[in-house]
């Protein structure tokens, strides 16, 4: 099963990762084994951690620095936009 689960993550282990592996997957079976154990009978399925809900606040439009002055400190600019150094590498 671990080989099978491998092939199909496209991971690669140790046969001693493997190991460990199948102990893990162990536990977890055993683990839900138990949980299968309890009477859930009338138990609503839980949706959400709390009962809260999410307070939103609405968008707002407020002042904000302008581009010339955003712009006036940074070491490397043009008109309209930042300069940074190149960061992706193109495909070899």
């Amino acid at each position: 099963m671990v080989d099978k689960l491998a092939h199909l993550s496209r991971l690669s282990f140790k046969k001693e990762e493997k190991q460990e592996i199948k102990q893990d997957l162990q536990k977890i079976i055993q683990f839900v084994e138990k949980l299968n154990e309890l009477d859930t009978t009338g138990v609503e399925p839980l949706l959400h951690m709390s009962e809260e809900i999410n307070v939103l606040r609405d968008d707002e439009v407020r002042d904000s620095i302008s581009r010339e002055t955003a712009l006036k400190n940074a070491p490397l600019h043009d008109e309209q936009y930042f300069k940074v150094p190149k960061v992706i590498k193109p495909p070899q």
